[in-house]
């Protein structure tokens, strides 16, 4: 699901969701405008995950928890861990990817952390380890420490290991791999970590999904 609408598709949104649920969250944020102008409708919406991207994700009910959650993002204090599986094997069991991001020369709606880069680059750090692999595709613990848009997409991409299935960042001759069943972007928001209003420290995890589990197995038994 999209988080939130874009002013263009008619699916249904994880905002819509939302208010279903906690109508009194409707104005809940910070207002947004879509390309042409018009009012984009984020209540609640603290952070996002892209479309195929699945995994935890957390939303405000009222402006002061809002506030203080933004704050947590803002100020690098809240702890995200993706799971993602990668074409091709590392050669290291982990490392940091610090390349800063920007727009990309070909495509400036898409970002980038290779050389060429233009606009604004903004610094980004990726720590990752390698949890297994085989000769083909590797599963990472990626740890965002900066919040980019799409920073782990293009971070993995930069260093030669695009995101199984990504159907943006991948390059051609990856596309006709195997996708260890994947039909969807192969990243998962395994778990956060935020001090809630009330001063309690949360993890949040979000269990594997079933592609996931089936992916494992298919990286252990080649």
């Amino acid at each position: 699901m999209l988080v939130h609408g874009d002013g263009r598709s008619k699916e249904q949104t994880v905002v819509e969701w939302l208010l279903s649920r906690a109508p009194s969250a409707r104005g809940v944020g910070e207002p947004h405008l879509a390309q042409d102008g018009t009012p984009l409708e984020r209540s609640g919406v603290v952070h996002r995950l892209d479309r195929d991207t699945s995994g935890v994700l957390i939303l405000a009910k009222t402006q002061k928890a809002f506030l203080h959650l933004k704050a947590q993002f803002h100020d690098r204090l809240a702890q995200k861990e993706y799971h993602a599986f990668v074409y091709g094997t590392m050669k290291d069991r982990w490392g940091t990817i610090n390349r800063p991001i920007g727009r990309s020369a070909r495509d400036f709606r898409l970002r980038s952390a290779e050389r060429g880069a233009r606009g604004v680059l903004r610094p980004s750090i990726t720590d990752w380890e390698c949890l297994m692999q085989s000769s083909t595709h590797a599963y990472l613990k990626v740890t965002p420490k900066t919040g980019r848009t799409h920073q782990i997409r293009v971070h993995l991409k930069s260093v030669g290991h695009p995101i199984v299935c990504d159907p943006i960042y991948t390059p051609v001759d990856f596309r006709k791999k195997d996708s260890l069943g994947f039909t969807r972007l192969a990243l998962h928001a395994h778990t956060l970590i935020l001090t809630l209003p009330k001063g309690i420290t949360q993890t949040f995890i979000a269990p594997l999904p079933q592609d996931f589990e089936r992916a494992k197995e298919a990286v252990a038994s080649m």
